[in-house]
């Protein structure tokens, strides 16, 4: 049984550790809105570029020579490149083991040699220590991501594609669904698949009546890489959102158990002490018994 002086201890510390998770866990909601916002408001303008992408590519000059674009063709895979995404800091409940976790499997399905460009620390960090062959590096990009510093991850990415170092190229991040619910993705980036038509916007996509100048073969070719682009984008946005997201639950469940923890410490406390002045009456009480006789 722990003494009063070290339960005194042991609820002092876990007082002090529930602060710092429920400031944590303010500082997350506060980002988590702001980074949900900016992946939310992304979304119309990714919608819309898939619109006119698929609007494109079923026109007959564009349609033609769809295959024929550097992005789109074909080739023998030799080599594959994967774009890791993760946060850079922990505290983030299981979000980055998932994320990591969902790669390394994928690698490990995967039979050709496989390069990585991890976007944030924590994926970069665990791919050196899987003594996996990293080719480049993005990290402290910040809460906030702006296009400028995607546009950078996506040309790197782009740019191998196009000298032949990697025949294709995924993306792997964690999607953000809800505050509660993150989902590990992985999809594939590069050769592009032309955006499938489905009910709503991208039918009405098709339908529309577009004049495309000077023709609709150069404005496809000067698309695909924007399409890229805002992929990445996307992609980085919502896991900018996933890992808000994530750390406020977590520090919102590490300050739930530490109330808990907090309580049940001073039950036993209590009772600890409670022993304590019994033991010490009786000491007494047998004290004053022995002095009368």
């Amino acid at each position: 049984m722990p003494t009063i002086r070290q339960l005194k201890r042991r609820i002092t510390s876990v007082q002090n550790t529930a602060k710092i998770t429920n400031a944590l866990q303010l500082v997350a909601a506060s980002k988590m809105r702001r980074a949900q916002d900016r992946a939310t408001q992304g979304r119309p303008y990714a919608e819309k570029i898939q619109g006119v992408l698929a609007s494109l590519a079923s026109t007959g000059e564009a349609g033609e020579d769809d295959g024929k674009h550097p992005f789109r063709v074909q080739r023998p895979v030799k080599n594959i490149g994967i774009l890791h995404i993760t946060p850079d800091r922990g505290l983030c409940g299981a979000l980055n083991s998932n994320l990591n976790r969902e790669a390394a499997s994928f690698v490990a399905e995967t039979n050709e040699p496989v390069s990585m460009v991890a976007v944030g620390k924590k994926g970069r960090d665990f791919f050196l220590r899987s003594e996996l062959n990293l080719a480049a590096e993005f990290t402290e990009l910040g809460d906030y991501p702006a296009l400028t510093q995607t546009q950078t991850v996506a040309k790197v990415i782009m740019e191998d594609y196009l000298n032949g170092r990697v025949d294709k190229v995924f993306i792997s991040f964690g999607e953000f669904i809800n505050t509660v619910n993150q989902q590990p993705v992985i999809k594939q980036l590069l050769p592009v698949i032309p955006p499938e038509q489905a009910d709503g916007e991208a039918d009405d996509a098709l339908t529309q009546e577009y004049i495309f100048e000077p023709n609709p073969l150069l404005v496809y070719e000067r698309l695909l890489p924007r399409y890229v682009i805002m992929q990445v984008h996307s992609a980085i946005l919502e896991s900018a959102a996933s890992e808000q997201s994530a750390r406020m639950v977590a520090m919102k469940n590490a300050t739930d158990n530490a109330s808990d923890i907090e309580s049940e410490l001073t039950l036993t406390y209590n009772k600890v002490r409670q022993e304590q002045i019994t033991s010490d009456l009786l000491a007494i009480v047998g004290g004053a018994e022995a002095l009368l006789e």
